[in-house]
């Protein structure tokens, strides 16, 4: 029998690295105006320091973001303009249609709520359609909300508040020393990655981010990994139609000074430290194994093998599924690469 193959090519998702001083700005807005996280945030305490001499008229912006969420809605526009200045940012908001407008900063639910989506965004009189919108968003924990806001405010208005904070929170950030520092590191990040496998993005993912688990989802085409230090230590997730956004931590090591070794390199090099440990990576290079098998190879208790692993797996040498231990080879080669650029000239 001869069978005639006619299904189309398998597609897979376009992957990039992309990083420009716009999103490291909305990142910060989006840090400094999240009140229920902000304490967690690296920059927590610089912030707090920064409200006292701030100017008072970015003060009140920012609390208008945190008030309508808007910065969510930054993120968007952004993720459509990759803008690679404030200028170019703001020409490119000004200049928009009334439809494309509404449709950028639109939060995505479904596919099947898609059509009230784009009504809502061609029709930006009509209440009922925008409640109706926002009503599916009512168990979020603001996304809800922050559709009521871009309904009640005008494109103009919405334009003005925009522009206004991110130029002033740039005339902010870069009165800060370590403002440059912070670009450097960016972009040194987006030229360690221009080539990556895109037959393989979930691995590349994972490698890239330093952690970030992905599971494809129907209709992503495009996933950007989005370097960031204001949002440390936390990774932000956000999805559109078609495309998944990652905005994760920049390596702790590029905003170190030179000769001072980051966390994660002495950590990487305390669970390397130990003989058994290098034995278990060892055999796990070979084939994944279970507690219970390496108990057996090892002749050791469980409750010391579990300890022992720990400390690899914080060092994210290992990672572990449904109880079965494997080797994170990408980590492995990463750290090494840490090492050289650590005894090396830097960035």
């Amino acid at each position: 029998m001869k069978i005639i193959n006619s299904a189309p090519p398998v597609e897979t998702i376009t992957l990039k690295v992309e990083q420009s001083p716009v999103w490291e700005l909305i990142l910060g807005i989006a840090g400094y105006t999240h009140e229920q996280l902000r304490h967690t945030f690296e920059m927590d305490e610089e912030w707090k320091a920064d409200e006292n001499v701030m100017p008072s008229s970015l003060v009140k912006l920012l609390k208008i973001i945190e008030e309508t969420n808007l910065w969510y809605g930054m993120i968007l526009l952004q993720n459509q303009f990759a803008a690679v200045s404030v200028q170019e940012y703001s020409n490119l908001l000004t200049t928009a249609s009334t439809d494309s407008f509404y449709e950028w900063l639109l939060p995505y639910h479904d596919r099947q709520s898609e059509p009230l989506r784009i009504e809502a965004a061609c029709k930006p009189e009509q209440t009922p359609v925008w409640e109706e919108y926002a009503s599916l968003f009512d168990g979020h924990d603001y996304l809800g909300g922050y559709i009521r806001q871009l309904h009640h405010l005008s494109q103009s208005e919405l334009c003005d508040l925009i522009t206004s904070v991110i130029i002033e929170w740039e005339s902010w950030m870069r009165k800060k020393v370590e403002w440059e520092k912070w670009l450097q590191a960016l972009a040194f990040e987006e030229k360690q990655y221009r080539q990556l496998d895109m037959n393989n993005p979930v691995a590349e993912i994972e490698r890239v981010s330093g952690g970030v688990e992905y599971l494809p989802e129907p209709s992503i085409w495009s996933v950007k990994l989005i370097p960031q230090v204001s949002y440390r230590p936390w990774v932000l997730t956000i999805r559109t139609s078609d495309t998944k956004l990652f905005f994760y931590p920049v390596k702790e090591e590029y905003l170190l000074e030179p000769g001072v070794p980051s966390n994660e390199l002495i950590r990487g090099h305390k669970a390397l430290g130990d003989e058994l440990r290098l034995k278990l990576l060892f055999q796990l290079q070979k084939s994944p194994l279970s507690l219970q098998e390496l108990s057996g190879q090892f002749n050791i208790s469980k409750t010391t093998l579990h300890h022992q692993l720990a400390l690899l797996k914080a060092a994210k040498f290992i990672r572990v599924e449904k109880g079965v231990y494997s080797i994170n080879s990408g980590k492995l080669e990463d750290f090494t690469r840490q090492l050289t650029r650590y005894l090396g000239t830097g960035l």
